[in-house]
């Protein structure tokens, strides 16, 4: 655990470091296509199932209900100019550096449930998932991210808890790495 959390610390700098001007380049793009904040700061079920707020670049426009995408009637109504690229192309999950950062998330671990996702949040809790701290990505992301039910989303978060190990994790990241080059999975 306390090599995850240097391993998250030292890549984290690294990336915000290498990551610097896209992030700036980002932001100012988002400022400009729509009105609103420049970060959208999630509600989301942490660790032990505490809350956090996790930052993202802002993607839908401010009138968007605050549920799971796939919730919305007609997803893409409520995107923003750009809000469709950020998403294809995964930018717009650069800000939670902070949270891994801040150590409310890793790099490698299931991505963290919305507060009102009783349903994932019950089985990820009936299932021991709770106890591992969320991912930027995850064993789910890879196997088909946007495409994948709950109850298989909550069956690869309990195979990475019982098999997580550095090597899990550096493949991965290597395979996320791939599916957002290829935008694979990716329905909105």
């Amino acid at each position: 655990m306390l090599l995850k959390r240097f391993s998250d610390i030292f890549v984290v700098l690294t990336a915000a470091a290498v990551l610097l001007l896209p992030i700036i380049l980002v932001a100012i793009a988002v400022r400009l296509t729509s009105p609103g904040p420049i970060l959208y700061w999630s509600r989301r079920v942490g660790r032990r199932n505490r809350i956090f707020y996790m930052p993202k670049f802002r993607s839908m426009r401010v009138d968007t209900p605050a549920v799971a995408t796939h919730l919305l009637e007609d997803p893409r109504s409520y995107l923003t100019p750009i809000g469709s690229f950020l998403r294809r192309t995964s930018l717009d999950e650069l800000p939670q550096l902070w949270s891994i950062f801040r150590g409310e998330m890793s790099f490698v671990g299931p991505r963290p449930a919305l507060y009102n996702q009783d349903d994932l949040i019950a089985l990820r809790t009936e299932r021991g998932v709770q106890e591992l701290l969320p991912g930027l990505t995850g064993w789910a992301q890879i196997s088909g991210r946007d495409e994948l039910s709950i109850v298989d989303k909550v069956r690869f978060d309990e195979e990475y808890l019982q098999k997580q190990s550095f090597l899990l994790d550096l493949h991965i990241l290597f395979m996320t790495l791939l599916k957002v080059v290829r935008r694979d999975g990716v329905s909105h």
